[in-house]
C-alpha cells in the first residue's frame, strides 16, 4: 500500500471532508453556509459514509461479506435514541410517545443510567462487541465463510428486526422511537444544532478515514490483504487467522454502531425498518459501486448512492428502485471493482494517448 502522503486521492477525500466541516462549524456562527436542511443531509451522508467503511473493511480487506451490518448501525442509533429521550424527559418532562401507547408510567428498569450520555456509549460498545465477538467467535472457528457466512448475517438481522417489531420489548416497538427533544440541553431542532451535529458527523468520518488508513498501512494491514488473498498459506506459516479476523470483525461492527449513534439524531427517528435487510444489502451496493477494497470507494459509493436517492425519493420515488437496480447491474458487467475501475481506464486511456501521441511525433 502506498505511502499516505503519496496517496493523493485519499489526501484529496481527507481534505475536503476536513474543509466541509470547517465550512459547517463556521457556518454555526456566521450568517452564511449552508442552510440546516443541507447540513443535515451532509450530516446523513457522513454517517452513511462511516457505514461504507465498516463493511469495506471486513470485506474489501478482509474478504468476509456481511449482509447484516445493520444489525450494528441500529445497536448504535438504539443506544443513542434511548440516551436522547430519557434526556428530553429529564429536561422538559415529556414522557416518550412509545410509553404513552403502551401506558407505562415509567421507564422499563434496563433503561437505567441511559441518561447519562458515557452510559449510552458504553453499553452500544458492550452489546456490539457482545454479539459481534460471539458471532464471530463461533463463525470464524468453524470456518464458515464465503456465501454461508453472508446469509447467516442475513438471517441473524432479520431476527433482530423481528423482535423489535414487538410492542413490549419496551424498543418503541413497530412505531419506533421519536420525539428527540435536546441534546446535551439544545434543543435539538435549532439550526446551530443541526450544523453543529453535521459537523461531527464529518469529523468523525475524517477520522475514522484516518484511522483506517493507519491500520491498513501497519504490519496488521498486511495480514489482512494475505488472509483475504490466501488465508491457508497464512495458516500454514503459523499466524492465527481467526484472532485476526474476530478482531477485524469486531472493529468493523464498533465503527457500524458509531455511524448509527451520529445518524439517529439528525433523521429524528429509529423504528425496526433500520433493521430491515434491505438496508444491509444496501450497505454492500455501496461499497461495491464504490468499489471495495478502497477506501476512498466506499464513501464515494455512499455519497453517490444516497445522493441520488435523496433526490429521486422526492421527485420521482417509484423511480429509485429501477436505478439502483440498473446501478448494480452496469458495475457487475462493466465495473467489476466499482467506479474505481472507471477511474483507472480513464487514467490508463490517457496514458495510453500520450504514448500514441509521443510514437507519431517520433515517426515524423
Amino acid at each position: 500500500m502506498k505511502a499516505v502522503w503519496s496517496d493523493r486521492p485519499f489526501l484529496v477525500m481527507l481534505a475536503s471532508a476536513l474543509a466541509v466541516a470547517v465550512l459547517l462549524v463556521v457556518s454555526m456562527v456566521a450568517p452564511f453556509g449552508p442552510s440546516a436542511y443541507l447540513a443535515n443531509v451532509i450530516g446523513q451522508l457522513a454517517a452513511f459514509a462511516i457505514l461504507a467503511l465498516s463493511l469495506d473493511l471486513i470485506w474489501g480487506y478482509l474478504g468476509i461479506l456481511s449482509l447484516g451490518h445493520g444489525l450494528f448501525f441500529s445497536i448504535g442509533g438504539y443506544a443513542v435514541a434511548m440516551y436522547l429521550l430519557k434526556h428530553t424527559f429529564a429536561v422538559t418532562g415529556k414522557v416518550p410517545d412509545f410509553m404513552q401507547f403502551m401506558g407505562w408510567s415509567s421507564f422499563p428498569f434496563y433503561w437505567e443510567g441511559f441518561g447519562i450520555f458515557g452510559y449510552a456509549l458504553l453499553a452500544a460498545a458492550v452489546v456490539t462487541l457482545l454479539i459481534s465477538g460471539l458471532f464471530g467467535y463461533v463463525s470464524f472457528r468453524s470456518r464458515v465463510g464465503g456465501v454461508y457466512f453472508s446469509i447467516i448475517t442475513q438471517a441473524l438481522v432479520y431476527v433482530a428486526m423481528l423482535l423489535m417489531f414487538r410492542n413490549d420489548t419496551g424498543f418503541g416497538g413497530n412505531n419506533g422511537m421519536t420525539g428527540f427533544g435536546v441534546v446535551f440541553g439544545w434543543p435539538i431542532g435549532e439550526r446551530s444544532v443541526v450544523i453543529g451535529m453535521a459537523a461531527v458527523s464529518v469529523l468523525v468520518l475524517a477520522s475514522t478515514l484516518i484511522a483506517c488508513r493507519a491500520l491498513l498501512s501497519s504490519r496488521f494491514g498486511m495480514l489482512m490483504i494475505a488472509a483475504r488473498d490466501d488465508e491457508t498459506r497464512l495458516r500454514t506459516l503459523g499466524y492465527d487467522t481467526l484472532r485476526l479476523k474476530l478482531a477485524i470483525w469486531c472493529l468493523s461492527a464498533l465503527i457500524a454502531a458509531l455511524a448509527g449513534m451520529l445518524y439517529v439524531p439528525q433523521v429524528g427517528i429509529i423504528n425496526p425498518r433500520l433493521l430491515s435487510p434491505d438496508l444491509s444489502l444496501e450497505i454492500a451496493v455501496w461499497v461495491a459501486i464504490g468499489g471495495r477494497g478502497h477506501l476512498i470507494g466506499a464513501v464515494i459509493g455512499a455519497v453517490l448512492v444516497n445522493s441520488i436517492k435523496f433526490w429521486l425519493s422526492a421527485a420521482a420515488p417509484d423511480v429509485w428502485p429501477f436505478i439502483l437496480s440498473g446501478l448494480i447491474v452496469l458495475v457487475a458487467f462493466a465495473f467489476p471493482n466499482g467506479l474505481i475501475d472507471l477511474a483507472k481506464f480513464r487514467f490508463q486511456k490517457t496514458l495510453l494517448s500520450r504514448g500514441l501521441a509521443s510514437q507519431s511525433s517520433e515517426v515524423r
